[in-house]
């Protein structure tokens, strides 16, 4: 059983700054992938930054050079600065984690339960 925990969402004006924190827990052997996905209201939940199992960071074009993620392996902790908010950045946002609970399971696509982040204008 794994789990992921998020914090960090919440209010801010236009232009300020949130970091979100996203927590594994459980009986991790390895985490292949880790990132962060957001959802806004009546659109799609997209790709925002993640680490994938090759070690890279991908990015959307439009948190590029405003948002950066970064982790601690050691606490199964993956983070998201968000800086230059901008309105349309509102959203639900999810943790999602590509997690092994041993060497040869397969890895089970995980997500957190979301923490919203809403920018005023």
């Amino acid at each position: 059983q794994v789990q992921l925990v998020e914090s960090g969402g919440g209010l801010v004006q236009a232009g300020g700054s949130l970091r979100l924190s996203c927590a594994a827990s459980g009986s991790i052997v390895i985490i292949d992938a880790m990132g962060w996905y957001r959802q806004a209201p009546g659109k799609q939940r997209e790709l925002v930054a993640a680490f994938t199992s090759g070690g890279n960071t991908n990015y959307a074009d439009s948190v590029k050079g405003r948002f950066t993620i970064s982790r601690d392996n050691a606490k199964n902790t993956v983070y998201l600065q968000m800086n230059g908010l901008k309105p349309e950045d509102t959203a639900v946002y999810y943790c999602n984690a590509a997690i092994r609970t041993s060497w040869y399971a397969k890895a089970l696509d995980t997500w957190g339960q979301g923490t919203l982040v809403t920018v005023s204008s």
